[in-house]
């Protein structure tokens, strides 16, 4: 314990609790669509300072109001055609884990001075352990349970920010990390009474200074691809009412006022084709026209049918040849392409549960385009949050990410401008050009230094036509894939364990004195 500061810094738990709310509503404006990016680190560090002072149980009420504040802010888009149901759980489920993540927090906030009882073992030692806790949550709950949600994650508020050039270095968690520990450096130099004020505010500046000056990883161009990215503006949600072919149609439409363009590659978004074009005729006829017409492959997003399992594709076209290489969505969305436990979870919502008419089978195919030698990296919707598959393509020598989607079910909420911020980073962490093309929006191409070299209008037709780098860079981020998570989130629970132990040891120590 830090004598005469611990004390003085717990607020009453009401007033903590408040505070843990408001925290959670400033992080949120954190991300787009406000993006006021200097928010989150802020709400992190109010987050902490509601924790001191506080047991492993009130830690845990305080982690879930926080996280409830946030989630439930941050995912609203779920309710526009889904109703509440679904929000809610899922706001539910990820509080609990923010919840449980910050009570253990503040076990390692009221122990770790006593771990670490030197003014710089406790400046050094609890922001990284806090920092490592943070991170570890963020990890297990993006591919947990049924595959996780890799959404909100402290580094995705940051894809404009000055610090966005780190996830090259460090990738997503690593930024989380960085973020984490800078707050809780600085809640740590609040707490600090040993060490003489201007030194804190000299150590504050020097580790924000030390993070900005970190310089951008150096993207090698290898060649360059000229390219044509299509929006339909087709209203392609699942309560949409549309006559079949119509989404097709749009897609069709929009790419012949382009059709004179010399172009390498046209790619359509995800659910652009409403008609499996290898089950009918007329589809392919039209997507052979195009291709014929433009003179290069198309690469398609359509819902296949194949061996009685229906699957979430993306398709390699080329006229007269048909689908020369096909990508099956690996991560389809539970509770919303397939539903997990069907029989357990329908007698809580069974209205809502068999609105899931299909399951969509998880794919099997690597995430890789060879497009007459411009080798592309395919993520279909939320397989850009996804990791592991990007780093996938990445290894398997993807010079460009394509990144189809399709938001019309989240109509002009922030879901899409959330998930374009998460292509942003990810074209700076892989130092791969990003062209994230929805069926409605917002859809853009994103250069590996994070930069906007096109983008459309969201819900009106069109394309983007650009000549973009292509790279073979691996980045450090790309190098280590997930072992700077794995690194950082050893540390903390490593950390945690050590602080458990000792608070245990106080514990009984108090109880033989009474």
């Amino acid at each position: 314990m830090i004598p005469g500061t611990e004390r003085r810094l717990a607020l009453p738990l009401p007033a903590a609790i408040l505070l843990a709310a408001v925290a959670g509503a400033i992080l949120d404006a954190g991300f787009p669509d406000r993006s006021w990016w200097i928010l989150a680190p802020i709400a992190v560090f109010l987050m902490l300072l509601t924790l001191l002072g506080r047991s492993l149980w009130s830690g845990l009420l305080i982690g879930m109001v926080s996280g409830s504040s946030f989630w439930l802010i941050h995912i609203s888009w779920l309710t526009l055609y889904l109703g509440p149901v679904p929000w809610l759980a899922l706001a539910g489920l990820q509080s609990i884990f923010f919840g449980i993540s910050l009570a253990l927090i503040g076990v390692v906030l009221q122990s770790g001075p006593r771990v670490w009882p030197s003014a710089w073992g406790r400046l050094g030692m609890v922001p990284v352990v806090v920092a490592g806790l943070w991170t570890a949550r963020e990890a297990i709950s993006s591919v947990w349970p049924y595959g996780g949600f890799a959404w909100g994650r402290l580094a995705i508020s940051q894809s404009e920010s000055p610090f966005n050039s780190l996830v090259a270095w460090v990738g997503m968690s690593g930024l989380s990390f960085l973020l984490v520990w800078l707050s809780a450096l600085c809640l740590q130099l609040v707490r600090e009474a040993s060490v003489r004020v201007p030194l804190r505010g000299g150590i504050a500046v020097a580790a924000c200074a030390f993070l900005l000056v970190v310089p951008a990883w150096p993207t090698v161009q290898s060649g360059q691809a000229r390219l044509a990215a299509v929006q339909g503006a087709s209203d392609a949600g699942l309560f949409a009412r549309y006559s079949p072919g119509q989404i097709l149609s749009d897609h069709t439409s929009a790419t012949l006022a382009v059709i004179d363009e010399d172009v390498d590659f046209v790619v359509w978004p995800e659910n652009a084709s409403d008609i499996d074009p290898l089950r009918s005729l007329d589809a392919a006829r039209n997507l052979d026209y195009l291709s014929r017409a433009m003179d290069v492959p198309f690469v398609v997003g359509t819902i296949t049918e194949r061996e009685d399992k229906i699957y979430n594709s993306s398709l390699l076209w080329n006229s007269g040849e048909g689908a020369v290489d096909i990508y099956d969505k690996v991560h389809p969305v539970p509770f919303a392409e397939y539903m997990p436990d069907r029989a357990f979870w329908r007698p809580f919502a069974p209205e809502l549960i068999d609105l899931v008419a299909r399951d969509y089978a998880i794919g099997t195919r690597d995430n890789v385009f060879d497009i007459d030698g411009i080798m592309a990296g395919i993520a279909i919707c939320f397989d850009i949050a996804d990791d592991q598959l990007v780093n996938e393509m990445v290894d398997d020598q993807a010079e460009i990410i394509l990144a189809q989607t399709n938001n019309a079910d989240f109509g002009r909420t922030d879901e899409s401008v959330q998930q374009l911020a998460i292509a942003r980073l990810r074209a700076i962490e892989t130092g791969r050009t990003v062209v994230n093309i929805s069926t409605v929006g917002t859809s853009a191409i994103i250069t590996p230094d994070g930069a906007t070299l096109d983008s459309l209008p969201t819900w009106l037709p069109g394309a983007m036509v650009q000549t973009v780098p292509l790279s073979d860079t691996v980045t450090p981020a790309m190098a280590a894939g997930r072992g700077i998570e794995w690194l950082v989130s050893g540390l903390g629970l490593a950390g945690l364990v050590l602080c458990s132990v000792n608070a245990l040891r106080a514990r009984t120590d108090r109880a033989r004195r009474l």
